[in-house]
């Protein structure tokens, strides 16, 4: 990838001028620009210097100033990076949100039109599901910071230092021209029917709806909760935008093992697909740990990527629970165990199977019970 010279320039100003805000943003979008160049790698140690080096631009004193918890003097919210992972949508929710992006981007021109809306998106579904990623692409691909509400600090023990506290996180954003990630949002909007809560859950609840309400057409809110059903309703009316992330289906899957496992979208069909097809049930999160798992085995260990290992692990993973690639080879009863499940999935001869464990087909007919040594599906 070649930086243009406008970029450079930016980069050198920002860098000149001690601004550590400037100079993280350019280096975002930089890496982002890596990342679609197919220079992962780059993308993700660029993105690791800025992290390294914000202390020290932030003690020169031209950090940006963040609301901040009164007590504890924690910021309320952190400036995110824009992600260089890619995100895998089902084709119901591609388009959902292809449709809130066209919104966004052209929120000027609806205004004008008069039927401009408040840009909220919410997204609900379980953990893994690619919430927190797919915020940050929608703020990389309307071009506009990322800033993510820190819960730690946002909820405090002291009555009404919440409220206040979500306060300014509202008063914080309008002049940012930012998308604002408000995760776990079952922590601070929580249905408004709790007799334990002496009146400072409504009050805090109250505070969101307050702040949402606050906030002109052309700010950017997405909110995300594992917990769909402990929103209070009034929530839920602040979002026209609803996103419900499932489990990936199986083709989605496909594209994941592709990318995740072999580094580019595409990989053996054969393999790829039983993947696809063993790991129904399992996240996008954790497809993406047990391949990059086997990769990073595969790359210390100076060794071909285990392919057996990643099938054995997939078959023993459970949602939120994968099973990662383990060293040395599979033992006699894993093998045996693996094998009669390649064969119940009707996809793989018993070639097939052999060449995958690494032994014989006479052995592979042992491993099965099989005593006819033909390769009839």
């Amino acid at each position: 990838m070649t930086v243009d010279t406008a970029t450079l320039l930016e980069i050198f100003d920002a860098a000149l001028e001690a601004d550590y805000t400037r100079v993280r943003r350019v280096g975002n979008r930089v890496a982002r620009a890596l990342a679609e160049s197919g220079d992962a790698a780059g993308a993700k140690a660029l993105q690791a210097a800025l992290k390294q080096r914000a202390i020290p631009l932030q003690a020169s004193g031209y950090a940006e100033a963040l609301p901040r918890d009164a007590g504890s003097r924690l910021p309320l919210v952190e400036e995110g990076q824009w992600p260089t992972t890619p995100a895998f949508l089902n084709e119901q929710s591609g388009k959902t949100v292809a449709r809130f992006l066209e919104d966004a981007a052209n929120i000027d021109l609806l205004a004008r039109e008069g039927v401009a809306t408040r840009l909220g998106l919410l997204m609900h579904g379980p953990p893994g599901s690619g919430k927190s990623l797919l915020a940050g692409h929608i703020a990389a691909r309307l071009q506009r910071p990322f800033y993510i509400v820190r819960l730690d600090s946002m909820i405090s023990s002291r009555l009404g230092e919440t409220a206040k506290n979500i306060r300014g996180v509202f008063e914080f954003i309008p002049q940012r021209n930012a998308v604002l990630f408000l995760d776990e949002m079952d922590a601070i909007a929580k249905v408004r029917d709790d007799r334990h809560e002496l009146g400072e859950l409504k009050r805090v609840v109250n505070t969101v709806l307050q702040g949402l309400d606050s906030l002109s057409d052309d700010v950017v809110v997405v909110g995300a909760t594992n917990h769909a059903h402990l929103l209070d309703p009034a929530i839920w009316r602040r979002f026209p935008y609803k996103l419900a992330l499932d489990m990936p289906e199986e083709d989605v899957r496909r594209e994941m093992w592709a990318r995740f496992l072999y580094g580019d979208a595409t990989g053996p069909d054969l393999e790829v697909a039983l993947l696809s097809r063993l790991s129904a049930g399992l996240s996008g999160a954790d497809i993406e740990n047990i391949a990059l798992g086997a990769r990073r085995r595969a790359i210390l260990d100076g060794a071909p990527l285990a392919l057996a290992q990643v099938f054995n692990a997939v078959t023993l993973s459970r949602p939120g629970a994968p099973e990662l690639v383990h060293d040395g080879d599979l033992s006699a009863e894993e093998k045996k165990r693996l094998a009669a499940r390649l064969r119940d999935s009707g996809e793989m001869t018993v070639t097939d199977i052999a060449k995958l464990l690494g032994v014989s087909r006479q052995m592979a007919h042992r491993y099965l019970g099989s005593q006819e040594p033909t390769d009839a599906r």
